[in-house]
């Protein structure tokens, strides 16, 4: 059986998410799917809710949608918690769990592929959207 995995934003084009988390590498043994999904603007709630039904394990979230994936989980890891946006949808046993890796994935990726260490620095970060939150 194919676990099934996703993307979902609006527009989707952007999204380097399959290449970024590890999703596009299956675990030894896995069989899964990972596929980006243009949810309408107006129709993410509907997007989420149909995913879980046909069976989906979960998916990443992007643009406009980090917020609005906040107030659909029924359970909030503390990092979603913080930043009251997620990125991260999790499907298990009926349930929504949300999380949200952008800000520990943006100080890994300056700190690992740039060699830049970030403690005790100031950093400007421009942005308003559910990444810079947190």
């Amino acid at each position: 059986m194919t676990d099934r995995y996703a993307v979902i934003g609006n527009p989707i084009s952007h999204s380097k998410s399959r290449s970024s988390t590890g999703c596009s590498l299956p675990r030894p043994g896995q069989n899964m799917s990972y596929e980006a999904i243009e949810a309408p603007l107006d129709g993410f709630t509907a997007t989420v809710q149909r995913l879980r039904d046909e069976g989906y394990k979960g998916c990443n979230v992007t643009v406009p949608f980090k917020f609005e994936a906040y107030q659909l989980c029924d359970e909030l890891g503390q990092r979603a918690q913080d930043a009251k946006a997620v990125n991260t949808l999790i499907f298990r046993d009926g349930r929504i769990l949300g999380t949200n890796t952008d800000g520990p994935g943006l100080v890994l990726d300056i700190q690992q592929n740039l060699g830049i260490e970030m403690m005790w620095k100031d950093v400007l970060l421009l942005g308003a959207g559910g990444a810079a939150a947190a």
